[in-house]
């Protein structure tokens, strides 16, 4: 069972996050339960969550995609941009999250891939200062809040401290100045499909059966 102190650093991560989203809504851990026939306009709330999550799933991948042309324009077909898929780096989530988004383990795995993506955002920003990778960050801080909307026990999910945040990122100190680049470009390069990923797994959850 997670201390109380990864319950905390989760939920601060989560205010954070609603504090930088535009969307304005209050954030709750878990659904409240109305009696049978309340119009108390959950579908509603949770449509229009459900709309905010594809908002800034498309605005994040859009930023990868732009991205990739950085990539192209930098290298200028001296590495080639699939490359990077095999482009080893250590601490990235799982590829290829088959799962159902309507269930509870589900949405814990992706919230805690997306809290892995947004540390080593902090190695790619410092690798490219003045970049759009901000911007990137924010879109999935609010893609975590939205997601544990949707939990019943977001505090389950443990994330990282400040200490192992910076553990995770100082190996990557020791790399010379090319391999820095790329190790950036394949965190963005498997970014843009793990984003990709969550998108096609809400619209299958969506698909009427």
């Amino acid at each position: 069972m997670p201390s109380k102190l990864n319950a905390y650093s989760l939920c601060a991560v989560m205010l954070a996050a609603l504090l930088q989203c535009a969307s304005g809504a209050p954030f709750e851990n878990s659904p409240t339960d109305s009696p049978a026939g309340d119009p108390s306009g959950d579908d509603g709330e949770i449509e229009a969550s459900t709309d905010q999550l594809r908002n800034n799933l498309q605005r994040a991948i859009d930023i990868t995609k732009a991205l990739q042309t950085e990539f192209k324009d930098e290298f200028q077909g001296q590495v080639d941009y699939e490359s990077l898929k095999s482009y080893q780096v250590s601490s990235l989530p799982e590829g290829n999250p088959r799962c159902n988004f309507n269930k509870e383990p589900c949405l814990h795995r992706l919230v805690r891939g997306l809290l892995t993506y947004t540390a080593l955002l902090k190695y790619v920003e410092k690798e490219y200062p003045g970049s759009t990778i901000p911007s990137l960050a924010t879109r999935s801080s609010c893609l975590i809040t939205e997601i544990a909307k949707k939990m019943r026990a977001p505090g389950q999910v443990i994330a990282l401290t400040s200490s192992q945040d910076e553990q995770q990122l100082s190996h990557f100190d020791s790399l010379d100045s090319f391999h820095r680049k790329m190790t950036a470009h394949a965190i963005l390069y498997h970014f843009h499909y793990f984003l990709v990923d969550i998108s096609r797994l809400i619209e299958k959850a969506e698909k009427p059966r």
